[in-house]
């Protein structure tokens, strides 16, 4: 990083643009940072095999003995750490369009991650009000900032973080009701919904690639620069009442998407 790149960063007008852009170069300059260190901690133990003193170094680099000792602590004289060994990558599927039997049936997610044979787990990060995106309100037909219910939760397969889904419903239809109870709704959010009087009609979904912002690189654990999909339904009644709006970013090197056919459709 320069004063050069920020300078150039500076002159972007979109100011979200500008702010994943930042993001990205703290993200790469991090880690930088944490690899230089880990060097040093290691050229520091290699003085001390070849006999320096703990004085000696610490007067050279500025620091305390006791600083010294912290860097190299862990590390072994002459052998650098070994690298752990890679664990394999995490591969779930995902269908498109969304197979609709797997909506009915509970979480999409944690069915077909059974039957892959992967261990998944569902984790509620939050349930609020909160200012509608200009997407989701499109769908939902409300003004854009406008409040609507959150429910905001973390899809991990095998204890990795490999989707966020975010529902939204509109507060003058679902205010009050168990759609913002802050726990896993049961037994499905689909049961919740009908409850409340509402038929399932039809359903529009879209799709976007596209560079990950940063917070959804902190929450799915992605390297810097790391791509996300993001899947957009939006489902309506049968007197076409906008009901649910399911946002749904998935880490785009943890996927596999299924694409259905459409009936009667065998075409390769």
């Amino acid at each position: 990083m320069n004063h050069s790149t920020l300078r150039e960063i500076a002159t972007v007008t979109d100011p979200i643009e500008r702010a994943r852009a930042l993001g990205v170069m703290m993200a790469e300059q991090q880690a930088l940072v944490e690899e230089a260190a880990r060097m040093r901690r290691q050229a520091i133990a290699e003085a001390r095999e070849s006999g320096h003193r703990l004085e000696d170094i610490a007067n050279v680099l500025g620091v305390s003995p006791g600083r010294i000792s912290q860097m190299r602590k862990g590390l072994t004289a002459r052998t650098p750490e070994a690298p752990p060994e890679p664990a394999p990558p995490v591969i779930v599927h995902r269908s498109l369009p969304s197979e609709p039997a797997m909506y009915g049936a509970g979480c999409m997610f944690l069915s077909v991650a059974e039957r892959q044979g992967v261990h998944a787990e569902l984790r509620v990060l939050g349930v609020g009000l909160e200012p509608a995106p200009e997407h989701v309100a499109t769908c939902l037909r409300t003004r854009p900032g406008e409040d609507v219910i959150a429910r905001r939760r973390l899809m991990l397969a095998d204890e990795v973080p490999v989707r966020i889904a975010v529902s939204y419903f509109r507060t003058d239809l679902f205010g009050g009701t168990p759609v913002t109870d802050p726990e896993l709704l049961k037994p499905t959010m689909h049961e919740a919904i009908t409850a409340h009087g509402h038929a399932f009609g039809h359903a529009e979904e879209t799709l976007v690639a596209r560079p990950a912002a940063r917070w959804e690189t902190d929450l799915l654990r992605l390297d810097p620069g790391d791509c996300v999909v993001q899947v957009l339904r939006a489902s309506y009644s049968t007197d076409d009442t906008p009901i649910h709006v399911l946002e749904t970013v998935c880490a785009a090197a943890r996927h596999v998407f299924t694409i259905n056919q459409a009936g009667g459709c065998d075409v390769f």
